[in-house]
């Protein structure tokens, strides 16, 4: 077996202490991790390995970490099965930068300064303590847009942002509309609603201010047509090499449709792979469409098995 659908995580996948196992045992992680922090002046190994998760978890360093644990995780898998063939890639809200680096379409360290700068626009379109997000868990797609509409009439902006799987759907705004929303959830049936710990409400209107600020970051990088198809998410679909930029800014406001991604890829192989530390896709993946088989490579037993799988042990 040696096709493979490679799938690349977001914010929230990162912990301290990560890749410290796999790190011990392959220098490849250390050297990729080198060459990230070299390309923006920072030692993101040290932040990965000491924290605090408070800093760790600002969006602007959350984002270059986990594009760099991405790409050091898939380098390690591509040295150790030379066979490896991807044949379809994907990527959450960030992860789609690490699928396009994955694809060949630009370079490792002008990735890296990328997401540092979008991370920093994120950061910066609302200010700290106005925006949110939240997550609704057990409520149908259409009941929660209607709540979303009511919320944002009663008490302030806030939309669907995320689509994880299905009744898992994450929503983004004001931390009044995002307030209101949750207490409509719950009275229209939403098993939970619960605030998320992140900076700004990321894949709202909110965040079209970080847009225009990033076109300019955005031209000034060389692109390539991918080597192999990458399903943007914006729309699940893939993008001529000219569109390549105008579907990343518009995904910075627009919702991650995660669900769709998983259909979109859904019969290019049987077995998909997370590059990324833990295993949030898998997780995902499997309420989505419980035929993928999705295997993670964040430590050396997930390495191993996928290492196994893809060598036909």
């Amino acid at each position: 077996m040696t096709q493979v659908i490679a799938m690349f995580p977001g914010q929230g996948a990162q912990q301290v202490g990560m890749l410290a196992d796999l790190a011990q045992e392959y220098s490849l992680i250390g050297e990729t991790f080198a060459e990230a922090s070299e390309a923006i002046g920072e030692d993101l190994w040290a932040l990965t390995q000491n924290g605090p998760a408070e800093t760790l978890n600002l969006t602007y360093n959350a984002q270059p970490v986990l594009l760099t644990s991405s790409v050091a995780l898939l380098r390690l898998v591509r040295s150790l099965c030379p066979a490896l063939q991807i044949v379809a890639g994907a990527g959450h809200s960030l992860g789609e930068y690490s699928a396009l680096v994955a694809a060949d379409a630009i370079d490792f360290a002008d990735a890296v300064r990328l997401v540092r700068k979008r991370g920093q626009l994120m950061d910066k379109a609302v200010p700290a303590g106005e925006g949110g997000m939240a997550a609704i868990l057990g409520l149908e797609e259409d009941a929660l847009r209607q709540v979303c509409a009511d919320a944002t009439a009663a008490a302030g902006v806030v939309e669907p942002a995320n689509f994880n799987a299905p009744g898992q759907i994450v929503i983004a705004g004001t931390m009044a509309g995002i307030e209101k929303a949750c207490e409509l959830a719950k009275a229209a049936g939403a098993k939970r609603a619960l605030p998320l710990a992140v900076s700004g409400p990321f894949h709202s209107s909110l965040m079209k201010a970080a847009a225009g600020n990033f076109a300019e970051a955005l031209a000034a990088v060389n692109w390539r047509a991918p080597v192999f198809p990458v399903f943007h998410n914006v729309d699940n679909a893939i993008a001529p090499l000219a569109e390549v930029q105008e579907k990343l800014l518009a995904q910075l406001y627009s919702p991650v449709n995660w669900t769709g991604a998983v259909e979109a890829v859904r019969g290019k192989a049987e077995v998909a792979i997370e590059f990324g530390p833990g295993k949030v896709l898998a997780g995902l993946n499997k309420r989505i469409d419980k035929n993928l088989t999705t295997l993670g490579t964040g430590d050396v037993a997930s390495l191993n098995e996928v290492v196994a799988l893809i060598q036909g042990q």
